[in-house]
């Protein structure tokens, strides 16, 4: 079949190919009875334009990318919904770009972007804390609006929590069960957040003057598989903790599993607690005690922090989210207070 052109547009609308053009790219000085015989035109003859002819007209995409690393699925699924949340209704499209490690990739992100011809990007953790990428956008001049920064945060536009004292609440809320005996399973060490959640969890415990153990502190990834073996080991030494705090809902899961491996019931010989909120947290048995992230409406504010700078409006240099300790049945008091 031939393809439709603005030529074939322009015949059936009574109008020159030139005029199809500037209707489509939005040009102003076109009559509003113009602008409608074209799009009924174009939607008849089921014609779509090249975006990357568009793009090449007006030096403008319409695009902006979302760049991510986490491989939790469902703050993955979180993040996307909540970019094309806002964009709906907006002429922008979305380019997802999953980077497996930025930190091994950050000096190609920007070539990237250029490659791709963005407007702009939202960056998610751990690229919105990633010192080349921020640098190099700002040289390229590459708009951009960041998710859960917990460094350089005045370096553009961002979205975060108090990720310190969301770590906090939750382990005071723990060690207030009763228990003492704590384990630890961290998260991505090249992720800020990371860091700053292992700081509220050591304030929490010097608060409660409980001796935090090295031994007692497990790596993870932010994955159900890493924290499914790091419980493994947790389980697999003779003193066990009566209580796990994992750095995110996946990794808190995993180590649900690892605990009936064990023989062990949850609450009753061991509480497990994460970080998120995500889905897997509310379908898991017992549901998940864990903090509220709300990641859907942090994607939602960055992407109009990126829009309004498109568009030439003020925009928010920072909001600082509410984060909420989610209490449901995976936590209670140790079985000798119980």
């Amino acid at each position: 079949m031939k393809r439709t052109t603005i030529v074939d547009v322009g015949r059936l609308a009574g109008v020159s190919a030139k005029t199809v053009s500037r209707v489509l790219n939005d040009e102003p000085h076109v009559s509003p009875a113009v602008k409608q015989r074209v799009r009924e035109a174009a939607d008849a003859l089921d014609y779509h334009p090249n975006v990357f002819a568009q793009a090449l007209v007006r030096r403008k995409s319409n695009m902006i990318g979302l760049i991510y690393e986490n491989p939790s699925p469902s703050y993955v699924v979180e993040l996307q919904r909540g970019v094309l949340e806002r964009l709906t209704g907006e002429r922008y499209k979305l380019v997802v770009i999953p980077i497996r490690s930025v930190q091994d990739h950050a000096g190609e992100v920007v070539g990237m972007l250029r490659s791709a011809a963005l407007d702009g990007v939202v960056l998610a953790p751990p690229a919105s804390d990633n010192p080349i990428i921020l640098n190099q956008l700002k040289d390229a001049r590459i708009l951009c609006a960041r998710i859960a920064p917990t460094r350089l945060i005045d370096m553009a536009p961002s979205n975060l929590i108090d990720d310190v004292a969301a770590a906090r609440e939750i382990a005071d809320y723990v060690i207030g069960l009763g228990h003492r005996e704590i384990a630890i399973i961290r998260g991505d060490p090249t992720h800020a957040s990371t860091e700053a959640r292992m700081l509220g969890y050591t304030q929490a415990f010097y608060k409660a003057d409980i001796e935090l153990r090295l031994e007692r502190i497990e790596p993870g990834l932010f994955t159900f598989d890493s924290g499914l073996a790091a419980a493994r080991d947790i389980f697999a030494r003779g003193d066990r903790p009566t209580a796990i705090l994992a750095q995110n809902d996946d990794m808190a899961v995993g180590a649900m599993m690892a605990a009936r491996e064990f023989g062990l019931s949850i609450p009753d010989d061991v509480s497990v607690v994460g970080f998120d909120d995500s889905e897997m947290s509310r379908i898991t048995w017992p549901r998940l005690t864990t903090v509220r992230q709300p990641v859907f409406e942090m994607a939602i504010a960055a992407t109009e922090m990126l829009i309004a700078q498109l568009e030439g409006r003020d925009v928010t240099a920072r909001i600082t989210h509410p984060h909420e300790l989610l209490i449901r049945e995976s936590a209670a008091p140790p079985r000798s207070l119980g």
